[in-house]
C-alpha cells in the first residue's frame, strides 16, 4: 500500500488531471474487499477529480463479495466492470478451462448490476472452432439476454504462440480437430450472434485490433443494421473496408 500511495502522491504531483482510473494490471477484484476499499480511498484522497474507477472482473472473484460491499465500492468511485465472459456455452467454457459457467456468469453480471455498476462483457469470435461455432454464439447471445450488460464487445480469438496446447481439449473430446475460423466462418458466427441478440440498451463495439470487420452500434435500435453490415462482408467482401492481416493484432 506505501508503493501504491507514492505512485497516486507522484500523480497528483504531475498536475496532469486525471478523470479515471484503470486496477492495472490483471484482475484486481481478486483482491479482498478490504483492500479494494483501502485502494479507492487512497484514490479519493490524492486524486478527487477521478470520476470513474474502473477493472478487470473475472466472475468467480465476486463469489466472496456481497452486493452490499460491492455496492459500497461503487459508491467509492469503482463504477465499471470489464468481464471476460469469452462464451456462454458451457461446453466451450469447459475445453478452453476458463474456470467459468453460463450460471456463474449470469450471477456475477447480475450482481454488478445490482450494486449499481455497469458492466462491460467480451465474447471471444471463433473461439469454439467450426464444430462448436454455432451453439458458442446462440449461447452466448443467450447469457447477453439475461444480463442485458451496459456494454459488450466481441473480439476474435488468436493465437500468437501457436494453438497446439489450446486444441489438445478439442481434440480429445472426439470433435474435429480444432482450427481457427477462417474470415467468412468469422462472419457467419458473427451474424449468428447478433441475430440471437436481444438486448435492449446496451452499446456494442467490434472494433478491437483483432477484428476484421469494425462494427459499432446500439443493440437493440442497430440490430437490423448491424446484421446487414456482416451480411454484406459476407457477400460482397470487397466492397467492405476490411481490416488486413497486417493491421491486426492482440
Amino acid at each position: 500500500m506505501a508503493q501504491l500511495e507514492q505512485e497516486l502522491i507522484q500523480v497528483a504531483n504531475s498536475g496532469i488531471l486525471t478523470r479515471r482510473v484503470f486496477l492495472a494490471d490483471g484482475d484486481a477484484m481478486m483482491l479482498p474487499f478490504k483492500r479494494l476499499k483501502e485502494i479507492l480511498l487512497l484514490i479519493k484522497q490524492y486524486l478527487p477529480k477521478v470520476s470513474r474507477v474502473s477493472s478487470y472482473c473475472l466472475p468467480r472473484n465476486l463469489h466472496n463479495k456481497t452486493v452490499e460491499q460491492l455496492a459500497e465500492l461503487k459508491q467509492l468511485g469503482l463504477k465499471l466492470m470489464y468481464v471476460g465472459c469469452e462464451s456462454g456455452d458451457d461446453q466451450v467454457l469447459s475445453l478452453v478451462e476458463k474456470g467459468e459457467t453460463f450460471d456463474s456468469s449470469l450471477t456475477a453480471l447480475n450482481k454488478i448490476k445490482q450494486a449499481g455498476m455497469k458492466s462491460s462483457v467480451m465474447i471471444l469470435n471463433g473461439l469454439g472452432g467450426p464444430e462448436l461455432s454455432h451453439q458458442h454464439a446462440v449461447n452466448s447471445a443467450k447469457l447477453m439476454n439475461a444480463a442485458q450488460p451496459n456494454y459488450l464487445s466481441t473480439l476474435v480469438v488468436s493465437f500468437p504462440f501457436g494453438e497446439q496446447r489450446f486444441a489438445q481439449n478439442f481434440n480429445q473430446e472426439k470433435l474435429q480437430p480444432y482450427r481457427q475460423l477462417n474470415q467468412q466462418e468469422l462472419f457467419a458466427e458473427m451474424a449468428t450472434l447478433l441475430s440471437h441478440l436481444e438486448l435492449k440498451q446496451t452499446i456494442f463495439r467490434s472494433d478491437h485490433a483483432s477484428n476484421y470487420l469494425v462494427l459499432k452500434g446500439v443493440l437493440g435500435e442497430d440490430k437490423e443494421k448491424l446484421i446487414a453490415q456482416v451480411q454484406q462482408a459476407i457477400n460482397q467482401p470487397n466492397s467492405v473496408n476490411l481490416r488486413q492481416e497486417w493491421q491486426r493484432g492482440l
